[in-house]
């Protein structure tokens, strides 16, 4: 249901209460922070393509396989921000549901960044952002899933594939009105494991190279 209120500047379409263009600008600014890439950014300063390089995800786990730890570190800390900071701008601009459609659109920057050939991350690290922005303890409770798998078996991709499985679960609990968008972008997150769930199966996925030994001779 449209309404339409006057104004100075002339009429101004409303849904359900929601101004529709300061929406939009949400929406709009949060996918373009979403696209700042740091992996990408730091890599070229460094004349590498991460995008053929390692895995060629431009994330936190490839970044660091790649270029170290200072690089890694650097990366995630930039991801999650990004997606700290378009959820309260989407709260300051258009309320909890600005907040709510600036967190997917910041997920799908950092996915599918128009900066760079729609060839971004998997959207594990700018989740999280998103997370602490629309509720802390739900950020809380998806990390220490994800750690869970990470600590047990090594591996970044259990973790994050783990943490997207248990997400809708999460959700219900602790912050129902994101169960839906959320649940999309843990489907999303996923998907990008694709290439990992089949080396896992075969027994062939890498562990995280902090808890390979054999790099510290």
């Amino acid at each position: 249901m449209v309404g339409i209120i006057g104004g100075a500047d002339g009429p101004t379409a409303v849904y359900l209460g929601i101004n529709i263009g300061l929406l939009a600008l949400a929406i709009v600014i949060a996918y373009f922070i979403g696209c700042i890439s740091p992996s990408i950014m730091l890599a070229k300063a460094r004349g590498i393509d991460i995008k053929k390089e390692g895995s060629g995800n431009a994330g936190t786990t490839n970044a660091l396989r790649v270029m170290g730890k200072k690089a890694g570190v650097i990366t995630l800390i930039v991801d999650i921000l990004k997606g700290v900071i378009a959820v309260l701008i989407g709260n300051l601009i258009a309320g909890p549901a600005g907040g709510m459609c600036a967190a997917v659109a910041a997920f799908c920057g950092h996915v599918w960044p128009v900066f760079y050939k729609f060839k971004g991350g998997k959207g594990v690290a700018t989740a999280f952002g998103v997370l602490l922005g629309i509720n802390v303890w739900l950020a809380l409770a998806a990390l220490a899933v994800v750690a869970i798998g990470v600590l047990v078996t090594k591996r970044m991709s259990v973790g994050s594939i783990l943490g997207a499985a248990c997400f809708p679960i999460l959700a219900y609990f602790l912050e129902p009105a994101f169960i839906i968008p959320g649940s999309a972008l843990a489907l999303c997150i996923i998907i990008k494991h694709k290439a990992n769930i089949v080396r896992l199966i075969h027994g062939e996925e890498p562990i995280m190279s902090i808890f390979d030994k054999s790099k510290e001779k």
